[in-house]
């Protein structure tokens, strides 16, 4: 409990440091979390003060688990009816169209090095890393809106195609994961490259229309709105429970992805429910703990180890130049192609660059591979890397096209004396 709370003061004290310097809460609280993880302040092993080992922050895991789920939940809020009519279509073209881009550029990149360096990095981690890099962070991205209140046709259709792309990014990996696995085998099974992916996909969407069916129904036992609330909140914390359950039928693992499963539970209940708008502001308000402990232990889990290590470095950079010009070039076609304005064009790819826990979920399923702690360490630079820099590039392009206004934040003190 002393660790928790030292993290969380800790996080939101070093923001008021980075709001001098115009940078956004999410790079504060990554940052707090990387000086009281196990190489700097944790190091120390001081009792309390911060994580002392890697042990500590993975015991932490449901805390990151939930905050995801709620992460995802919210998402589900921008995919109501009236606005998929708007920008529906569009939305799912850029959000599938830059994802496959992003993998193909990553893949020919990474296997052309394996051409020029066998000894390097193998074809399979190439491929795999070419699925990985598909995946964007819906939670730093949301972070950085909600701030700054962002709101305007690149924010919507940024939440829009940042929902899509997690979908399409986890198709992607469980296709190239299971030719890696195949070239690694010798064999390819396509029970587990083709059959097993859809499976879990559909089945994600089909458990979070449900819950979002249940939760609609359940709501309306309740008239007071802290209890709304609250069993609003109990419905999401069961289904990010039941979304990580794992079973075999036969010859086929069943799995749910977390994600899609919240997302779409969110999805159906917005559309469903009358009250969903209030119910959404409400539970935002009490998850805001949870998302900060979320980003400083994200920041905790990050392993400094690889810095000391040439090769992941030398990967990592050729990754993430791959990765960045995938997601921006990716995003610039696909927006020509749906004939989205000018700003909206010149500043989505650079929107799309954040990447986290998705990712390293991804790459914990990798770990399997022949050279799986490669692939597991680049992915770490680039996400040190991505998260670092990343929340302040959304933020940098979401001014540019009006949607931030650089003074737009005001003091809820000052508003609360004047009344």
């Amino acid at each position: 409990m002393i660790v928790l709370a030292v993290a969380l003061i800790g996080g939101l004290m070093l923001s008021r440091l980075t709001k001098l310097i115009n940078l956004p809460a999410v790079t504060a609280y990554l940052v707090a979390g990387l000086l009281l993880g196990p190489f700097c302040l944790g190091a120390l092993k001081v009792p309390g003060l911060g994580f002392n080992s890697a042990e500590q922050v993975e015991g932490l895991g449901i805390i990151t688990q939930t905050a995801l789920g709620f992460i995802a939940f919210t998402i589900g809020n921008e995919f109501r009816l009236s606005q998929l009519k708007a920008t529906g279509k569009q939305a799912i073209t850029i959000g599938i169209l830059q994802a496959v881009l992003t993998t193909v550029v990553v893949d020919i990149v990474l296997i052309v090095l394996h051409f020029l360096f066998p000894h390097i990095i193998s074809i399979p981690c190439a491929i795999t890393l070419g699925a990985i890099a598909s995946a964007t962070a819906p939670a730093a991205t949301l972070m950085v809106i909600r701030q700054y209140k962002a709101d305007g046709p690149l924010t919507k259709l940024l939440l829009l195609v940042v929902a899509i792309d997690d979908a399409v990014g986890l198709l992607l990996f469980s296709i190239s994961f299971g030719i890696a696995t195949a070239l690694s085998a010798g064999h390819v099974s396509v029970l587990s490259v083709v059959v097993e992916p859809l499976l879990d996909i559909v089945l994600s969407l089909g458990l979070g229309a449900i819950m979002g069916i249940l939760l609609d129904r359940v709501e309306w036992f309740f008239h007071s709105r802290s209890k709304r609330t609250a069993i609003s909140v109990a419905f999401v914390m069961l289904t990010v429970g039941l979304s990580m359950l794992e079973f075999q039928i036969g010859p086929v693992h069943i799995g749910f992805s977390l994600l899609l499963v919240c997302m779409m539970t969110g999805t159906v209940f917005c559309n469903i429910c009358d009250t969903s708008e209030e119910l959404m502001n409400r539970i935002e308000g009490w998850t805001v703990p949870i998302n900060i402990l979320f980003f400083v232990i994200s920041g905790a889990e990050l392993d400094l180890n690889v810095l000391a290590q040439p090769l992941t470095l030398m990967v990592g950079l050729v990754y993430i130049l791959a990765r960045s010009a995938g997601k921006y070039y990716g995003a610039d076609i696909s927006c020509r192609l749906t004939r989205q304005s000018l700003p909206i064009t010149k500043n989505l790819g650079t929107t799309l660059l954040p990447q986290a826990g998705v990712a390293l979920g991804m790459v914990h399923s990798a770990a399997s591979l022949p050279d799986g702690a490669l692939a597991r360490n680049v992915v770490l630079f680039a996400v040190l890397v991505y998260e670092l820099v990343g929340p302040s590039l959304t933020r940098r392009s979401l001014i540019s096209v009006g949607e931030i206004r650089p003074d737009g934040r005001t003091s809820a003190r000052t508003i609360n004396s004047s009344k």
